[in-house]
């Protein structure tokens, strides 16, 4: 509280730790983009038995954020390059970089590419510097990759029940259940898993993880896909917007603005898109499809228990002729319509 309370009066400057987050994110190999926060916050530990209040403790923790603004943050590569860059005023930092040498040559089996990061700001005496260096990671899909997946995580892969009324079911699953507890919609995992391979024997198709949640639940997700076993992938979040947020709304949605800036990363790629019909995917996918008619293998989208919303998507998608739309009931519906069409074995 005490803490809170310098913060508001421009006080609060004797960092008691140092974290720096990097968020899994995607690369060409000669392009660049990865973006983290840096906090004044001890890391998120969430464990597979705690009670409710421990649960409770954690979602507090993780919107109670302490953010270390106009940080200095270098990034260094395994070819040995080096880059700086600052965060902004709420912690966030990005970098954004064109490279000659080829990132690809650096990778793992599996296309990822391991960097550390350093914090270069003042240390003061009792400032504990949580890791030195932090690590991340990025993806440089294959070039042997036969398609790429884009997914929603909100009620696709993840129950959250959005539509549900006033959104108290969201609030519920999203702030106080505990990750390990949420269960994946059935086959879900085994679906992804089967896409990623393709028609290969080793996992080189590029999966994409969308969702609406803010970057506070990015801890909370990320361990809920590596617990359940769903291929690893970029997990792409958003910003809160605060009340006196005076920056430019963006003029196109989050996920939108996402897969947008994915197919333009990656030209020679083709897509399958899996949503639900309980928001706007059915929109935001086909305007996409429409826009990009030759990237768009498919889209998947799976059914939830909400007449007017069916009702709405199925007048989006019962005319639209420019690829595929399926809306499946089960992943076992989109398993076989992915086997009939060859993009799995």
């Amino acid at each position: 509280m005490i803490r809170r309370i310098k913060k508001l009066l421009g006080r609060y400057k004797n960092y008691e730790q140092i974290l720096i987050t990097p968020y899994r994110s995607y690369a060409t190999p000669h392009h660049l983009y990865l973006s983290g926060r840096v906090l004044d916050n001890a890391p998120l530990k969430i464990k597979q038995k705690q009670n409710f209040f421990k649960t409770v403790k954690n979602t507090y923790k993780q919107f109670d954020s302490f953010e270390i603004p106009e940080a200095e943050i270098e990034l260094r590569l395994p070819n040995g390059q080096k880059f700086s860059t600052q965060t902004n005023g709420e912690g966030y930092f990005v970098f954004d970089k064109q490279l000659k040498e080829n990132l690809a040559e650096y990778c793992n089996e599996e296309g990822w590419l391991q960097f550390e990061l350093y914090y270069k700001g003042e240390l003061y005496p009792k400032t504990n510097l949580i890791a030195d260096p932090f690590e991340g990671e990025l993806l440089v899909p294959d070039e042997k990759a036969e398609f790429g997946v884009i997914s929603d995580i909100d009620d696709t892969i993840l129950h959250t029940g959005v539509t549900s009324f006033l959104k108290w079911r969201l609030l519920k699953n999203s702030l106080f259940t505990n990750a390990y507890k949420r269960i994946p919609l059935k086959g879900a995992a085994e679906l992804y898993q089967k896409l990623a391979i393709g028609l290969q024997e080793t996992s080189r198709n590029p999966m994409f993880y969308l969702s609406n949640s803010p970057w506070n639940l990015y801890e909370y997700l990320k361990l809920f896909l590596d617990h359940n076993q769903f291929p690893k992938g970029p997990i792409l979040l958003r910003n809160l917007r605060g009340p006196f947020d005076s920056t430019l709304k963006p003029e196109k949605p989050h996920k939108q603005r996402q897969i947008i800036n994915i197919l333009e990363s990656y030209p020679h790629l083709k897509f399958i898109l899996i949503g639900d019909s309980g928001e706007h995917d059915a929109s935001i996918y086909t305007d996409i499809a429409a826009q990009f008619p030759n990237r768009i293998l498919c889209i998947y989208l799976r059914s939830v228990q909400h007449k007017k919303q069916m009702q709405r998507v199925k007048g989006i998608i019962d005319n639209f002729e420019t690829t595929p739309v399926l809306m499946v009931n089960t992943s076992e519906e989109a398993e076989e319509h992915a086997r009939e069409n060859g993009y799995i074995i």
